[in-house]
């Protein structure tokens, strides 16, 4: 975030300019983003990401959508994710931002990947949390495996989110969230 910020009126005009879509997906990050700083809190990361497993219903279950169709609703889902953390009224870290983005993503029936690494920094442990699609780093630069050591499998995806997420929690635990 810059020093300086915009004034409020400014950025409610930028907001205001939006296609209406655009304006609704923010708005409900804004309201997800305290929800799972809230959930992580009060009941952890494990219970808190099968929380959101068991109550979110996917949106949209009809037909699979095409790959190209996938990414570019998972790129709006970022933008409007940094969008929020940039505007917001509060600064969330990598873990609460990644989850957020992972639960809209499942929301609109998208299979996004939650992903969390790990680096040792002189005697700091420090973890950091992404989502990838397709292999593509949605929510943080492609390079951030050159900076972590990734789990071996996604913490939370369509195919092993219950396994992976039971072995990732332990580790999510001693963390120094960016």
């Amino acid at each position: 975030m810059t020093a300086t910020r915009e004034p409020l009126s400014e950025r409610w005009r930028r907001y205001r300019m939006r296609p209406r879509e655009e304006r609704a997906l923010i708005l409900r990050v804004l309201a997800a983003l305290p929800f799972t700083k809230l959930g992580l809190r009060i009941f952890g990361f494990r219970r808190w990401k099968e929380m959101l497993e068991k109550f979110s219903i996917p949106a949209r279950v009809s037909r699979p959508l095409e790959p190209a169709a996938e990414m570019e609703m998972a790129v709006r889902a970022a933008r409007a994710v940094r969008s929020a953390e940039l505007h917001g009224l509060s600064t969330p870290n990598c873990l609460e931002r990644s989850m957020t983005l992972w639960w809209l993503l499942r929301r609109d029936g998208v299979a996004g990947e939650l992903h969390i690494g790990a680096r040792k920094q002189g005697e700091r442990l420090e973890a950091h949390a992404w989502v990838e699609l397709a292999g593509i780093v949605l929510n943080d630069t492609a390079e951030v495996h050159n900076h972590y050591s990734c789990f071996d499998a996604p913490i939370a995806g369509e195919a092993n989110a219950r396994d992976a997420g039971k072995a990732g929690s332990h580790a999510a635990g001693k963390r120094d969230l960016n």
